[in-house]
């Protein structure tokens, strides 16, 4: 499960002493998922994460969420991919920040204002994973986030997943549960919108709320192979 910071920007001032606040790391899992057992032999993933002018705290307790609580033996790289940041504690300082951690972490420049999507694509053609995870700059894993998600991948190589994303607060950073009982998606004008799962997914997971519900979102993690 990921917890989303609902604001794209925490501000911060550019001469501001860079500070990483360590995250937060609510138990929310339903009991069905803490029990689940999952293959030891589960693939390995690149976590791209795509960052600009982003504030220090949000970035770096992103990056120290998945190192905190992801088997690092399921991870084989985080991949930081700069979109023209301009803020200087996002270039050198990050770069030497990032060189200390335990996990293997790249920091890639765009050299020009590309956007998201553009920069999720570089991030993705370094990524040397078997799996290509792709996260916000200002969200949180907890823990057990990533289990499940490669595993389902391990069934099938085919399967593009996402994860339940819940919400912290952009004003007290309060943490906020989401709900398995709704998914993403897009209506006939492509806004992204949550609907109510519908009674023939209910049907067909027969009650146990641990099995993904099928949906159209916006992909997350996907095989590299087929990228």
């Amino acid at each position: 499960m990921i917890i989303q910071i609902v604001m794209k920007m925490v501000r911060c001032r550019e001469d501001e002493a860079p500070k990483h606040v360590q995250p937060q790391n609510p138990h929310s899992a339903v009991l069905w998922c803490k029990n689940k057992l999952y293959p030891d032999n589960l693939p390995r993933t690149s976590v791209v994460i795509v960052f600009h002018n982003e504030a220090w705290s949000t970035l770096l307790r992103t990056v120290h969420s998945v190192i905190d609580r992801s088997p690092h033996t399921l991870l084989e790289e985080i991949v930081l991919v700069d979109d023209a940041s301009e803020r200087d504690f996002l270039k050198r300082p990050l770069e030497q920040y990032v060189r200390k951690l335990e996990v293997p972490v790249r920091v890639v420049r765009m050299e020009q204002r590309s956007g998201l999507i553009r920069a999720r694509l570089k991030g993705a053609a370094i990524s040397t994973g078997q799996v290509i995870t792709f996260l916000d700059a200002h969200c949180e894993c907890t823990t057990g986030w990533l289990e499940p998600l490669l595993a389902r991948i391990k069934q099938d190589k085919k399967t593009v997943v996402c994860p339940i994303i819940d919400v912290i607060s952009d004003d007290t950073f309060e943490y906020m549960a989401g709900s398995d009982m709704t998914y993403g998606g897009f209506n006939w004008k492509l806004n992204f919108r949550w609907y109510p799962v519908p009674q023939r997914e209910m049907d067909r997971r027969k009650g146990d709320r641990t099995l993904p519900v099928r949906s159209g979102n916006s992909p997350h993690r996907i095989p590299s192979e087929h990228f």
